[in-house]
């Protein structure tokens, strides 16, 4: 039987070319008028997965590395 891959995890998660994961960072879509310009600006930028998560990533997202 094929494995399927986690559809929710497909949509959040990009792979780099080197075949890392990179993921946004949580907490800039409402209630953004009481951060700080400093706060909401460093929530701009992706990050790339904890490699203790990768194992993880890999196991929901057969095919994708």
């Amino acid at each position: 039987m094929k494995q399927k891959s986690l559809s929710s995890l497909k949509k959040r998660i990009k792979v780099t070319a080197r075949g890392k994961f990179s993921r946004r960072k949580a907490g800039k879509r409402h209630l953004a008028s009481s951060k700080t310009r400093a706060r909401k600006r460093s929530l701009l930028n992706a990050r790339i997965v904890d490699k203790t998560f990768t194992k993880k990533m890999e196991r929901l997202l057969p095919g994708y590395k």
